[in-house]
Formats: structure tokens, sequence, C-alpha cells
């Protein structure tokens, strides 16, 4: 179960299909970046495609020396651009592909506008979604919900991006979905849906243990998507943005003009393949290592190319050289404005305490430092905020609550409004009274006794105590022991031996932290196969936009607040 290679093949067969001759690409905006995390251009120049286009741009030229290759979303807005598109063809001949199931009506529409018959094919090939990483895909979808309830559109969107996930990776799953969510079940209902009713695509070679596909809600887990992180692409998500394996670095002061903007694919970069799951600490000194590789292996100023031989083995070696080159001055600048951005705003602190704010159950400690920190000049309105968001969290309905102090703090300290009411709607979102799980208190003496000794080893790494709620799920899951009155099956058959395929998907967004968990439950569990997937993934920033796009926080008390005027709702 490897999306990036599913979405992967889905293009090369498109062009293949094809056949010899130079093509266009004709896609659109979604099309476009689900092509563009699988494949390079220069990758997908050598398959002779040489022109990229979006089929909404209106000054393309006519070339009918190319063969036209269209991959596309089976929009109302598509087809009529496509209709437009045959009435006066650019191109000699046309091989169209959907992302998604296409309606009868919408291939008689076309059909008659092909009054040229340049059309040689229709096919529906199911790359309807982001691939990331191997083990995890996105939908790219920010504000999924109104209040608890899906936006229609979102809803719909999602649908077609998780069942076509299903039918790329050829899998007709059993569904369970997290009980304490409305739009879970909602969700799961739709998918369920569309099986039934396409059931000749899902008509997949049986497998002896089904597949399974577990629908949870970020509700659940507001803790995960609030905490800095420490492992290389998690890390670069959360203090630069990863936006389709695109990271801007504009703001990075005395930026060189190439290094604006940079792309991080472990698809071809052999080194961020190699780190991205390992800790900050451990990409510094591997730095050093590709560093030390660069010099030896960089051509002497002096190095003479006296003969023909020498010259042809300088030639050969360049182009090895500079993608190098490039790799090396790539990483650099993005770690060393990772360092500069941790020490600016004092992370390793922050990240401690946020730490013990996820894993500890020590009241007065956790306050005394949340207190200590926003003290500190250092530490910004965004982490200021962050921390009173985890101590809002985990301690809402402690008898000691000093919530309304730590809101007080936060204005003395001029964090703005925009901030101190997200607290609420943090909690509003995903406090105790909407979580079905809970995520503070071991539950059983099994659990109690881990923490216990964890408490007493000491933890190797302070800042990487904490682990997702999704590693709990999954592991009950793979065990068999995850609770059908919290996590209901969809229908009445139940699934008697332990699944192999799973497919989790968040509404609300994943994360990278929880994509790592995924990661190393695949590894450490032979025999199981886990892919995750989320309507985006989220770091912190991004979540706070979820959290307000769901308008929650109109709803949300200001009770928790010392007194001051009520702001108009942004």
């Amino acid at each position: 179960m490897n999306v990036v290679f599913a979405v992967k093949q889905y293009v090369s067969k498109m062009i293949e299909d094809s056949g010899p001759g130079m093509k266009v690409l004709l896609m659109d905006k979604e099309t476009t970046g689900i092509v563009s995390m699988v494949y390079t251009q220069s990758e997908i120049l050598q398959k002779e495609v040489y022109l990229f286009e979006r089929i909404d741009s209106p000054n393309r030229e006519i070339m009918k020396h190319l063969k036209a290759i269209c991959f596309l979303r089976p929009t109302k807005e598509n087809v009529d651009h496509l209709i437009q598109e045959l009435r006066r063809p650019k191109y000699s001949i046309y091989f169209i592909y959907f992302s998604n199931v296409i309606s009868k009506s919408d291939v008689k529409s076309l059909a008659e506008a092909d009054e040229q018959e340049v059309v040689a094919e229709v096919q529906e090939f199911y790359g309807d979604y982001i691939a990331v990483n191997p083990h995890l895909f996105s939908l790219n979808i920010l504000g999924c919900c109104q209040g608890r309830n899906w936006d229609p559109a979102q809803l719909s969107r999602t649908t077609q991006g998780l069942t076509a996930l299903l039918l790329s990776l050829k899998k007709c799953p059993m569904i369970r979905y997290q009980l304490s969510s409305e739009a879970a079940k909602r969700l799961a209902e739709c998918v369920k849906q569309v099986i039934t009713k396409e059931y000749e695509l899902f008509e997949f070679r049986r497998t002896e243990v089904p597949p399974l596909l577990l629908i949870l809600d970020r509700c659940d887990d507001a803790i995960t998507p609030l905490l800095n992180q420490w492992t290389y692409q998690a890390m670069v998500h959360e203090l630069l943005g990863i936006n389709n394996n695109r990271i801007d670095l504009s703001r990075v002061p005395g930026i060189s003009k190439d290094l604006r903007e940079v792309v991080l694919s472990a698809e071809n970069d052999e080194f961020y393949a190699n780190n991205m799951y390992l800790n900050f600490a451990e990409i510094g000194s591997n730095i050093k290592n590709l560093m030390e590789d660069f010099q030896k292996k960089k051509p002497k100023e002096q190095q003479r190319l006296e003969s023909i031989a020498d010259m042809k083995a300088f030639v050969e070696n360049y182009p090895q050289f500079k993608k190098m080159s490039g790799t090396v001055s790539k990483h650099v600048t993005v770690v060393g404005e990772l360092s500069r951005l941790v020490g600016e705003r004092n992370l390793l602190e922050v990240s401690e305490v946020e730490q013990e704010l996820a894993c500890q159950n020590d009241h007065s400690s956790a306050l005394q430092n949340v207190k200590r920190l926003l003290q500190n000049p250092k530490v910004t309105e965004f982490d200021a905020a962050r921390l009173v968001m985890l101590y809002a969290l985990h301690y809402e309905r402690h008898s000691s609550n000093s919530l309304p102090g730590l809101i007080a703090d936060l204005r003395n300290k001029g964090v703005s409004e925009k901030y101190r009411k997200l607290v609420s709607a943090v909690v509003e979102y995903g406090g105790k009274r909407v979580r079905g799980s809970d995520l503070f208190s071991p539950k059983d003496a099994v659990a109690i006794t881990k923490q216990f000794l964890k408490g007493l080893k000491g933890i190797e790494n302070v800042y990487t105590q904490h682990q997702p709620f999704l590693h709990e799920t999954l592991d009950h899951l793979i065990k068999g022991k995850l609770k059908e009155n919290l996590y209901p099956y969809l229908g009445p058959s139940t699934l008697r031996d332990r699944p192999q395929d799973i497919i989790v998907f968040v509404i609300g967004g994943a994360t990278y932290e929880e994509a790592l968990t995924v990661y190393n439950l695949n590894r450490a569990t032979p025999g199981v196969r886990t892919v995750l997937g989320g309507t985006t993934v989220h770091n912190t920033e991004s979540f706070l936009e979820e959290v307000l796009a769901s308008g929650l926080h109109s709803r949300s008390k200001e009770s928790s607040q010392a007194p001051s005027r009520s702001a108009s709702r942004r």
C-alpha cells in the first residue's frame, strides 16, 4: 500500500498509452498539484511531454503537432472547459483521463462536442488525492466543517478523494468510525454509498482478511497539532510550512535568489529520504557529513584538464556534482533557518513545557512553568498562546484551574485578541465535552505501570515524549482490542481476524507526527500495512485556522477570560 507509487503508476500509464511523439499535459489547478507530488518536470520531459498547460488558461497557442493528455478532476467547470476545447481543438489528438468517476451525461456532452473526432479515449484514473509520503495522503482541504457538521461541498470532495484512494489501492474495505463524531459517521455512510453504487469498480480479488477503513475526527486529539516538532519533515512544516513539497524561504535573512523556494521530496532527494524522520540533533551531524562528502567530490580549482579523458570524466561527473551542490545548499539553508528560529523563539524551553503539558499530570509545576515562559520576552505571542491552549485542554476541569489568570498574563504580554479568543475556541473544538476518549489519564493498570516506569527511567529525549493518541488507537486496532462501542462498524458484519491493510482517515486534518507514528508502526508490525490520510496535513498555524473556520469560537464563552469588551467576530 504505497500511495506515491499508486499515483505515479497512473501518470506513467497515461503517458505510455498515448504512444510515441511530442505531447502536452493539460491539467487543472488540483491535478497539477497531484502530478507534481510524484513526478518532477525533468522526469516527465524524458517521456516526451514538452509542455504543461492549465485547461483554464485562456491564451493557449494552437499546436497541431502535439498530442494532448488531459488529466482533470470531473468537475462541471472542467467538463465545460473541455467542451469548449473540443469544439475548437488546439492539438492533434486528445487522451482524456478523469481523476474520479465521471457521469454518463458528461461523457455524452463531450462526445457531442467532439465533432472533429479528435478524442482517442476517455478513461477514469483514480489519482484524486495528494500523495505526500508513501503512507500519507491529503486532500488539501482547510476548514472542512461548520460547527460539528460537514460543509456539504467539502463532504462531497472528501468522499470522492477517499473512494479514489480505495480504488487506486484496489481495496474494498469494511468501515469503522468514531462514534463521538457525527461528521465521521456521515463520511462513513457517504463512502459506503459510493461503494454500493459503483460496486463493479470495487470488485477486487477477495483477500482472506478484508481491508479496514477507520474514520476519525481531529476533535478527539487537539493536543498533537499544537506541539512543536523535532523530526526533520515535521519540524520544517511546523516552522516554515510545506505546501505540496514546496517550502517558501523568501523571508529568510540574506537568502539568495535561487533558494527563495525549495522543493523537499523524498522521491528525488536522497538526503531528505534518509533524514525526514530523524531528530534535529542527528540532522545536524548528517548535514556535516554531507558537506564533507561534497568537499571531497568537489572538482579542484586548479584541477588540470590535460587530456581528452580528463575532460570526458569532468563532463560526465558534472551533472552529479551540480545536483549534489544543489542538495547541499538547500539542506544547509533549511537547517540553518530552523536553527535560527529555534534560538530566536527560545523553542527548546517552550517545547519542554509543551511536552510536560501533554504528557505529565503535575498541575502546579505546569502552571509555574507556563507563567514563567509568559514573562520571557523571547517567547512570541504565537508560542505563548499555544502554551495556554495546551494548559486549557489538559487542566480544563482541574479544581485549581488558573486559566483566567493566564489569559490576563497573555493580555499583559500584548498578545493579540485573535490569539486570546482562540484559547477558548480550541477548548470548544477539542475539549473534554467533545472528546470520545480520555487523552490524558492512563486507562488501565498496564498503562499506569508503563507511565510510572517511564518516569523512573527518565526519558531519553524530553522533547519527544509525546505519542499521538492515534498510536494507542492503532495499537488497540491491530491487537483486536479497539472497543466497538466507541468505534462501531458500519453495517452488520465485523472483522474476526486482526486487520492486515488499514486505511485511517482524519477529518479535520492529520499531522506529520501521526505520519511518523504510522511509519514506525508499519516497521514494527510485519504483516500489517497502514496508510494515513486527512482532509489536510496540519501544523499549529493551519490547525488554528481550521478551528476558526469551524465557527465554534463564535459560540465559545468569554467566561474563561478576565473581563474585557467582546470584539466583533472575525
